[in-house]
C-alpha cells in the first residue's frame, strides 16, 4: 500500500480496539527500521518529523524519504509533521509531500488556537491532508509543566476547527525515560464524551507503561500514541555497543547500520502492544 493520511489509519481504530504507533524519526536508519517493523507486524505506521528532526534534515528530504518508504511497503505509512509551529511550516510540509500535519497552538488562548487551527485545517483539507491539533498542554518531563485539557473547551474546539485528531493532556508528558505516567482516565472519558467519534492522541507515549497503552487502545478513543524517547534510548545503546565491539571502525554507514535491527525489534514491540 502506498502513503496514507492520518484519517485513513486512525478512523478504523475507533471501532477495532487498536491504536497506531507514531514513531519519532531522526534519520534514515530510524525510518527504515520503523517501516520494517510495521511490515513485519502488518500494521500501519506513522513516521513523524518533529522540530528537532527538522532542524537537522530539510522538510523536502524528509517528505521524499517518508514517501519513498511508504510507496515501497505493503502497509499504510503516514508522513506526519509533528508540532508544526505555524501556518507557514504546515504549508511547507504539505508542499513537500507530507500527508498529515500537527499544528500546535496549545500555548495560545483558546480563541486564537481555534482560529489558527481552522485556517490550517482549511488549507490541509484542500490538499487531502489530515490535521492533528492540541488542546491543553503536554509538558516536558522535568522541564515544562503540563496543563490538563479542559473538557468544557473540547466540543467547541472540535466543531469550530474540523480537526481529524486531537492531542490531549491527561497526565502524559514528553521525554519520559521511565513508564511512570499516571493517565487520568476520568478526565480522558470526559474529553471523549465531549468529542465522540474523534481519534484522540497521547504524546509522550514512552512514559506510559506498554500494558496501559494496550488497555487504552482497546477501551478508549486514543487511536495514536507518539513514541520517541524509548526508541531513541535503544538507538543510543545499540550505537554504543557497535562502537565498543570494534573501536577501530570509523565508517558511519557501518556503525549506523548496526542500529537498524535493534530499533526494528523495539519498534515491533511498540506496534504489537497497540494491536
Amino acid at each position: 500500500m502506498t502513503i496514507a493520511s492520518l484519517a485513513d489509519v486512525l478512523t478504523p481504530c475507533l471501532t477495532d480496539g487498536t491504536a497506531v504507533a507514531a514513531l519519532v524519526v531522526l534519520g534514515w536508519e530510524d525510518a527504515l527500521a520503523f517501516v520494517r517493523a510495521a511490515e513485519a507486524e502488518q500494521r500501519p505506521i506513522i513516521l513523524q518529523a518533529g522540530p528537532g528532526c527538522r532542524d537537522h534534515i530539510p522538510l523536502a528530504v524528509l517528505g521524499a524519504m517518508f514517501r519513498t518508504l511508504g510507496d515501497a511497503t505493503s502497509v499504510p505509512v503516514v508522513a506526519h509533521l509533528d508540532h508544526g509551529e505555524s501556518l507557514a511550516v504546515c504549508q511547507a510540509a504539505i508542499d513537500c509531500g507530507f500527508t498529515s500535519v500537527m499544528y500546535d497552538g496549545s500555548a495560545l488562548p483558546l480563541a486564537d488556537n481555534i482560529a489558527l487551527t481552522r485556517e490550517i485545517v482549511d488549507l490541509a483539507h484542500r490538499h487531502r491532508v489530515s490535521v492533528e491539533a492540541e488542546l491543553g498542554v503536554v509538558g516536558y518531563h522535568n522541564r515544562m509543566v503540563s496543563a490538563g485539557t479542559d473538557p468544557a473547551e473540547v466540543a467547541r474546539f472540535v466543531i469550530e476547527t474540523g480537526v481529524d485528531a486531537l492531542a490531549v493532556s491527561v497526565g502524559n508528558s514528553h521525554l519520559m525515560t521511565e513508564p511512570s505516567a499516571k493517565v487520568d482516565r476520568a478526565l480522558l472519558q470526559e474529553i471523549q464524551t465531549a468529542a465522540p467519534n474523534l481519534p484522540l492522541v497521547l504524546h509522550g507515549g514512552s512514559g506510559i507503561e506498554p500494558g496501559q497503552r494496550r488497555v487504552l487502545a482497546r477501551q478508549t478513543a486514543v487511536c495514536k500514541f507518539n513514541i520517541g524517547t524509548e526508541l531513541r534510548m535503544v538507538f543510543g545503546q545499540s550505537l554504543r555497543t557497535a562502537l565498543a565491539h570494534d573501536p577501530d571502525r570509523f565508517d558511519r554507514n557501518q556503525l549506523l547500520k548496526d542500529t537498524i535491527d535493534p530499533m526494528m525489534a523495539a519498534a515491533r514491540i511498540v506496534i504489537a502492544s497497540l494491536s
